[in-house]
């Protein structure tokens, strides 16, 4: 029902920036928590960032906290991660997912993948040292 797109992703070198965005369908966008996700090779995937419907809400985790800032602008129904001091470690496929089905209350619980119920097919970031 909730369709989601990112762009922005690119091959950069360490130290450069990347603003992604993910485009969401819907009428009710306003009322969606959104997210960040990212799964590097190999590796299971990680929570990067949430905001709450509102924008009063933002968590990050630790390896990004400072450097990567998530908004949204529910008048274009997007959501962006602006990426600044790239690190090759922030080599991923970053997806943008949405819940559409009330909020969450607790910062961990918002990390979770199985909190959000949909998610967009993911934009590749390289970041080369």
């Amino acid at each position: 029902q909730v369709q989601l797109v990112e762009s922005g992703g690119g091959l950069v070198q360490a130290g450069d920036s990347l603003r992604l965005s993910c485009a969401a369908s819907g009428r009710t966008f306003s009322s969606y928590g959104m997210g960040w996700f990212r799964q590097a090779p190999g590796k299971e995937r990680e929570h990067v960032a949430t905001i709450s419907q509102n924008s009063r809400r933002a968590d990050y985790t630790d390896s990004v906290k400072g450097r990567f800032t998530i908004s949204r602008d529910n008048a274009k129904n997007t959501v962006y991660l602006q990426m600044n001091s790239l690190k090759p470690e922030d080599t991923a496929v970053y997806f943008c997912a949405a819940r559409t089905r009330g909020g969450l209350y607790d910062s961990w619980t918002r990390s979770l993948s199985s909190a959000y119920d949909f998610w967009g097919q993911g934009t590749r970031v390289t970041v080369s040292s």
